[in-house]
Order: structure tokens, then C-alpha cells, then sequence
């Protein structure tokens, strides 16, 4: 009997030692998000609700079958107040940084760089503290404009 007790012991520890597929408690919770599917300027997501300091991490999905050149998508999650439109605005030429503005970096909460046909990106960030509603869009040229954007909705 006490040898069965003590075999259950050794497996139960070597498994620890080993590793469990137990997951960590601090994990991120995970959304993911497709964008372009059947080349719509859409995301398969348009809310995502939150509480504050939670950890997420998204991963963003390219579902179209076009070059990224001419239908690229990322996600772009933005400070609360800020104009979505008028942001993506401001990205549209700033080509070389894939419609990030330099100029506006101070907006940017988290982002997944601009993907091709069927690539996946994601990025692991924490929720802002404050309660509100976070702005996030894709910032290829005119993307946003036909409504592809959505909202992080932080609650207490």
C-alpha cells in the first residue's frame, strides 16, 4: 500500500518537474480577430469589452487573398478620444512606416504591423486603467473610412 502511495508520489512530482500543461495564472486572454474576409475592409470584430489592467493579446488574422500592396490590414488600438477617421487620415501617406505616423505615436496604445494575404500578426498588451472606449482601426488608405474599426471598451 505504501509503495503504491509513494510510485503516485514520484509520478505526480516528475511531472511537476517536467512541466504541466497547466497555465499560468497571468496568461493573456486571447481575441482574434480576422480581417478581409472574402476582401471586405472589415474585421470579423468590431467590439471587444475589457476590464482595466487586464492583459489580451490579439492576433489578427489577414484572411484575403490580395497582395498586401494593394490590400494590406493591420490593428491599431488608440488612446480614448481619439478620432479613428481622422487618425487614419493622418496614416494614409506615411507609406514607408506601413501608415503608422511617426507623428502620432503618442495615440498608439498597442498595434500589429500591416499583414499580407494570409498572414497573422499579434501583440500582447494591458488594458489602459482608465474606463472609456479605445478607438481601433486598420490605417491602410481608406480602410478605416469604410469601417474598418471598432472599440475596446474598458469597465470597471
Amino acid at each position: 500500500m505504501k509503495s503504491k502511495f509513494f510510485a503516485s508520489l514520484l509520478v505526480a512530482t516528475i511531472a511537476l518537474a517536467v512541466g504541466s500543461p497547466v497555465p499560468a495564472a497571468d496568461s493573456p486572454r486571447v481575441v482574434t480577430i480576422r480581417a478581409g474576409v472574402d476582401n471586405a475592409m472589415k474585421f470579423d470584430v468590431t467590439s471587444i469589452a475589457a476590464a482595466p489592467g487586464e492583459s489580451i493579446k490579439v492576433v489578427l488574422i489577414n484572411a484575403g487573398v490580395l497582395p498586401k500592396n494593394v490590400m494590406g490590414h493591420n490593428w491599431v488600438l488608440l488612446t480614448a478620444g481619439t478620432d479613428p477617421v481622422a487618425f487614419a487620415a493622418t496614416a494614409a501617406p506615411e507609406v514607408a512606416s506601413e501608415y503608422l505616423p511617426e507623428k502620432q505615436k503618442d495615440k498608439i496604445v498597442a498595434f500589429i504591423r500591416l499583414l499580407g494575404p494570409k498572414e497573422t500578426g499579434e501583440v500582447v498588451f494591458k488594458v489602459p486603467t482608465e474606463p472609456g472606449e479605445y478607438p481601433f482601426l486598420c490605417t491602410f488608405p481608406a480602410h478605416c473610412a469604410v469601417g474598418m474599426k471598432g472599440v475596446l471598451v474598458v469597465k470597471k
